[in-house]
């Protein structure tokens, strides 16, 4: 085969290629078979019809465009391997020619994986995280802690405050119709929580058991409900009783009760101080790499990012957030009917950061190549089993889903990630800054 391949354009260009007598001849062989099933010729039972008498009555050329249609799969595969382009979109067939005893010569215009000019990308300076824990810290998460192991006592002959649960009915209306979904019997309502339309709770502050109140909102103007966007509403609503959160004694006692495995207050905190610590190791570690690899993009240069690649990526993306929705039980019908949204919208708020993710990709593969990163078959096996358990799959079925050149890709992907991590230099944040005005 003889393949040819052209620049036209930043990421575009033409690829004209060559199909072999041989190829054409098993296209051909393979296209006759197909038409012959569906032949009726006088003489002869359906589908039985010889070559022979179908080259004399129809001409071989009839044949032609079935047989391209079967040949070029492998021709455009074998053509773009041998110009060693990596096109990213579907590509334009045209047909330059097409003539009996001689190879058909084909051109496409491909839209291409684009050039990336990497920059720095080992050693670059990031922000060291800090992973102190303070005292304060600590008291809040007990605090937390405690506010878990709370219990709702009745309150009785003092006024609502904040924090507080409200067992309320509410009819609302909108100049005086009412509206589905604004009524409700002995709901209860945490005042504080802003569960409700901004301001609804606050009115219900200060007043007490078997109180009838008038609450006026007004429906934010990005409400789920589009009908009742910006609209003012009033509620008639009757508090039945009010009570407030009763918190546990800051003991060993206390202490015993949220985690079995201490003995003493001062042991939950230490073990609470421990938690926080692994969280913001764990933390800072993350936005270690975070902040290196966006380094590492800024530092390169791409031109033009093909606008198929933003549309896979945004596919891609929608895809998984609807399929992560779905192992949590929710569809996707029902997920965009809670939101109040639709799929179009998700797409739009999934596309604003598609061009920096494709960009992050493009660049962590130049540097698998640059770095000659090549994983190990060990390494390939243990990612193997890892996601088997992640998935609480069967390995055999993890690698019948997951060809080796998906996973090799993707652990190679991995360790580019690490090298720029690892090799990336923490500096206080009191310095970055300075540098950063320089």
């Amino acid at each position: 085969m003889t393949a040819k391949w052209e620049k036209t354009g930043t990421n575009e260009g033409k690829l004209t290629f060559e199909v072999g007598t041989d190829m054409i001849k098993e296209g051909v062989d393979k296209a006759f078979q197909r038409t012959k099933k569906s032949l009726n010729v006088p003489g002869f039972r359906k589908g039985h019809v010889p070559r022979q008498i179908f080259n004399k009555l129809y001409g071989e050329e009839a044949l032609y465009q079935d047989a391209l249609n079967i040949v070029l799969p492998d021709a455009y595969s074998a053509a773009i391997k041998e110009a060693g382009i990596e096109p990213v979109d579907q590509p334009q067939v045209d047909v330059e020619k097409l003539e009996k005893g001689e190879p058909w010569v084909l051109s496409a215009i491909v839209t291409v994986k684009p050039e990336v000019k990497l920059g720095e990308y080992k050693g670059v300076k990031v922000i060291k995280q800090s992973t102190r824990v303070t005292s304060k810290e600590v008291d809040e998460e007990i605090e937390k802690k405690r506010e878990q192991q709370a219990e709702l006592v009745l309150k009785e002959g003092k006024p609502a405050e904040k924090g507080d649960t409200v067992t309320i009915d509410f009819d609302g209306s909108i100049d005086g119709v009412p509206f589905d979904g604004g009524k409700a019997t002995n709901y209860d309502l945490e005042l504080g929580s802003n569960s409700f339309i901004p301001g609804f709770e606050d009115q219900l502050i200060g007043h007490n058991t078997d109180d009838d109140v008038d609450v006026k909102v007004t429906f934010p103007e990005d409400y789920q409900a589009e009908e009742l966007q910006g609209k003012e509403a009033l509620f008639k609503v009757k508090i039945h009783e009010i009570k407030t959160k009763e918190l546990p004694e800051l003991d060993d006692e206390f202490a015993k009760d949220v985690d079995e495995d201490v003995d003493s207050l001062e042991e939950l905190k230490a073990k609470t101080k421990d938690q926080i610590k692994e969280r913001k190791i764990q933390a800072a570690d993350e936005a270690k790499e975070s902040e290196a690899i966006q380094a590492a993009v800024d530092n390169a240069e791409i031109k033009g990012i093909p606008e198929a690649m933003l549309r896979e990526d945004v596919d891609r993306q929608v895809n998984q957030y609807l399929a992560n929705m779905q192992q949590q039980g929710i569809s996707p019908d029902m997920y965009f009917q809670l939101t109040g949204s639709s799929e179009d919208q998700l797409r739009q708020q999934l596309s604003e950061g598609a061009e920096n993710r494709v960009k992050t990709t493009l660049v962590l593969e130049a540097i698998v190549e640059a770095e000659k990163i090549d994983p190990s078959d060990e390494e390939l096996d243990a990612e193997y089993k890892s996601l088997a358990e992640q998935y609480n799959m069967e390995e055999k079925a993890v690698r019948s889903a997951l060809t080796a050149d998906m996973v090799k890709h993707d652990v190679a992907i991995k360790q580019a990630v690490d090298l720029i991590k690892d090799s990336a230099i923490e500096e206080p944040k009191s310095k970055a800054k300075k540098s950063a005005k320089k």
